[in-house]
């Protein structure tokens, strides 16, 4: 199994990320070359710990090291060869310094780094050495640019391959992305991880496990040992949710809107389209509706409050709240009542109060929320929007869906969940407003997201909130300068 934790060791194994992604670029002072008897030796002395990629040609023969953000180098580039490697090249393409040695048939390599000095070092030794120093399955490296996936790499991902586009296998089926290019406003620089259908399930989480909840990206994953995480649905200054959201069968978050939403039905499979509430509350004879669900009481209102919301409602003595187990009012309290776990509490204020003034504790509760097929049957509903791409064309519908301006136009960091023309999973994020990634309109997000393979794809919650973690690192620069703690997430988890 490759849980987080481990893939995150295993990523840096293979050196997926040297360093975190805010330090400033590092300087490459020196390059060594040692010749011995059990191995050859190139190391690399650095100001300070770079982030870097390994690529491996299809015959195994060609290792590039694409080390990020280099700005400017010292290094010795004297013409090496040995009996183990035949050449070392070193090329500079837009902020990436590539190292790529040519090694000679029936060897391999292992890249290893060190701290204070900041040294990454590699060693071409025979095949049969052992290439790893960490006893769990190494994961398979990204190819050269323009050449397939490896067959080795497990699982089934989509093999794209276009100039600025940089992916590396970091487990069976896994493949993270990084895609930086140019266009009229300047650098845009985008981080996606996709899964094999297959071998791993989505599914949305909720900060520290509750609403109202608030919580980094980063912390979900950690909490819920996941294999990857990207931020989700909109959510309120406490950390309620904005958006239909549904977890292991219980809605645990409403919106008034008609908005999309990713569903996993319980075969697992997932589905995205629009979808709306609507739900009724019947005490004794009366029947009201529900204004929400796992959200603060309005004026007038009735809110369910079930156990995704905690312990208690939290709500003041201006209202009342009857306690609901199996169909029946089991008491009755003003306020901040105590939710129970095979139940709910409906909680009314004002002119709802008023009709179920005469309602007592034995009553019959009728509770009904319909969502329409599929959605009633989903066991998983992450609701947010707007729609971005549908049957694998731009479909941006932020007018029909009601969205405000600051979501709806101009240039932002953004995040989004895809399924993938080969029915895989995606998750991914645009960087945005600051100087190495200038963000993306919607619709600009959207072609992206056509390009990385989307079938069908929603917009998440962007802004400072846009955050992708792979194996716990997280991967982007969010524009707050820090990750910023959000409401829920969907993570990725080994099936």
């Amino acid at each position: 199994m490759i849980k987080k934790r481990s893939l995150a060791a295993l990523t840096l194994a293979v050196s997926l990320l040297g360093a975190p992604l805010f330090a400033e670029a590092a300087d490459l002072h020196a390059v060594r070359y040692h010749s011995g008897s059990e191995h050859d030796r190139i190391v690399f002395d650095w100001s300070s710990m770079p982030r870097y990629n390994v690529t491996v040609s299809s015959d195994r023969r060609q290792v590039t090291l694409d080390f990020f953000g280099v700005e400017r180098r010292s290094i010795d580039e004297k013409t090496f060869s040995s009996s183990r490697i035949e050449k070392v090249q070193f090329t500079e393409k837009n902020g990436h310094l590539l190292v790529t040695l040519r090694l000679k048939a029936g060897l391999s390599y292992r890249v290893e780094k060190l701290a204070n000095p900041a040294r990454i070092f590699i060693d071409v030794v025979p095949e049969t050495a052992n290439v790893s120093r960490t006893k769990k399955p190494a994961i398979q490296t990204k190819p050269a640019v323009k050449n397939p996936l490896p067959a080795t790499a497990g699982g089934n991902v989509l093999n794209l391959n276009f100039d600025g586009l940089y992916t590396e296998m970091v487990g069976p089926g896994l493949a993270r992305r990084e895609y930086v290019y140019w266009d009229s406003a300047g650098k845009i620089s985008a981080y996606f991880i996709e899964a094999d259908k297959n071998l791993y399930d989505v599914k949305p989480v909720l900060a520290r496990g509750r609403v109202p909840g608030l919580q980094t990206t980063s912390g979900m994953s950690d909490m819920t040992d996941a294999v990857a995480a990207v931020n989700a649905t909109y959510f309120a200054g406490n950390g309620d949710a904005i958006g239909m959201l549904k977890i292991d069968g219980d809605m645990a978050g409403t919106t008034y809107y008609r908005r999309t939403a990713l569903g996993i039905g319980r075969d697992g499979k997932p589905f995205m389209g629009p979808v709306s509430y609507t739900g009724t509350v019947t005490l004794g004879d009366v029947t009201l509706p529900v204004s929400g669900v796992d959200a603060e009481r309005g004026e007038d209102n009735l809110t369910l409050y079930n156990h995704w919301y905690g312990s208690r409602t939290g709500t003041n003595e201006y209202g009342m709240e009857y306690t609901v187990v199996d169909g029946e009012v089991t008491a009755i309290h003003n306020g901040n009542s105590a939710i129970p776990k095979n139940g709910c509490v409906v909680s009314v204020h004002g002119s709802a109060a008023e009709a179920f003034s005469g309602v007592q504790v034995g009553d019959k509760a009728v509770i009904s929320q319909e969502m329409s097929s599929p959605w009633n049957q989903a066991v998983y509903i992450m609701g947010a929007g707007p729609r971005l791409v549908q049957n694998g064309v731009v479909n941006v519908t932020a007018g029909n869906e009601q969205f405000p301006a600051d979501i709806r136009y101009g240039r932002a960091p953004r995040s989004a969940v895809a399924i993938l023309k080969n029915g895989n999973y995606l998750f991914g994020v645009v960087d945005g407003r600051q100087s190495s990634s200038r963000g993306l309109t919607l619709t600009d997000w959207a072609k992206l997201l056509v390009k990385m393979g989307a079938k069908d794809a929603m917009n998440l919650d962007g802004g400072g909130s846009s955050a992708l973690v792979v194996g716990g690192l997280l991967q982007n620069s969010p524009s707050d300068g820090r990750e910023r703690s959000v409401g829920s997430a969907l993570i990725l988890t080994e099936k």
